[in-house]
């Protein structure tokens, strides 16, 4: 009877590892691509050359400094047609390898911002200037997703 329960508890545990297996190796249509960091900003009527030139300077010198420090992969800036008054019209979009780089990188990226942008109230100075120009209505993290071909 004891070996009758041995072996009917090791096929019941065969079962349930091939069973978790096959879960485990389901074929999906996609996998997971980069991290983006996206803030959506609206530009202040008149403003637009003014916060283009912050963006074309400091901005863009703060993301080079990160991206050939590795920190990031890649930047975009995106204009955005508004359809309402107080919409956000442009994406300053930021792109992370993965959720757990850009987690382990903050460290390495503050150092690089600090050496790039200055100290912590060179950098409040800047924030607190570019209020006149510009409103940040908000941000979001997006990951990519890569679609698999249909075999």
């Amino acid at each position: 009877m004891n070996r009758k329960r041995i072996v009917i508890g090791a096929i019941a545990a065969a079962v349930l590892i091939a069973g978790a297996s096959v879960y485990a190796q389901m074929n999906r249509p996609y996998h997971n691509g980069t991290v983006w960091n996206i803030s959506f900003i609206r530009i202040k009527p008149g403003m637009d050359v003014a916060y283009m030139n912050y963006l074309a300077s400091s901005w863009k010198a703060e993301q080079e400094a990160q991206q050939k420090d590795g920190n990031i992969v890649s930047y975009k800036v995106l204009s955005v047609e508004g359809h309402t008054t107080g919409e956000f019209n442009l994406m300053l979009m930021t792109e992370y390898k993965s959720l757990a780089a850009m987690e382990a990188s903050e460290d390495k990226a503050e150092a690089v911002t600090q050496k790039v942008v200055g100290n912590d109230d060179t950098q409040m100075k800047g924030y607190n200037d570019r209020l006149a120009i510009r409103e940040i209505i908000g941000d979001r993290l997006a990951r990519e997703v890569i679609l698999v071909p249909k075999r």
